[in-house]
């Protein structure tokens, strides 16, 4: 499973279309543990281009703390789940929590 987290200052940021970079986290859902972290910059913004671009990284998994509706249905149009309302927090202990079902996830922080 390869999760995806947007980032600002090594931890999640709020907005998911504006940030300079991602943290892919791959993870193991049968033991529960995180295998590795790389860090890669993000394409410039342009609407529509994240979620193939993603998709082409294996990703399968967002964390996020807003993200636009539009944007979530072309991210699950691509097989990516979506999980919005997470807290800026590091990715590792996103992961963590839910790959244990202990992700809190509250209000989109996004209003489009």
């Amino acid at each position: 499973m390869r999760f995806a987290i947007p980032l600002a200052d090594g931890k999640l940021a709020v907005h998911f279309g504006h940030c300079a970079s991602f943290a892919l986290i791959d993870a193991d859902p049968v033991g529960k543990t995180i295998q590795q972290r790389q860090d890669i910059d993000a394409p410039p913004h342009q609407p529509g281009l994240l979620p193939p671009w993603l998709a082409e990284r294996g990703v399968n998994r967002i964390i996020a703390g807003g993200m636009g509706l539009r944007a979530q249905q072309l991210f699950v149009a691509e097989g990516i789940e979506v999980l919005v309302g997470a807290p800026v927090d590091t990715p590792e202990n996103l992961v963590t929590a839910c790959l244990n079902g202990m992700l809190q996830t509250g209000v989109n922080a996004c209003d489009h």
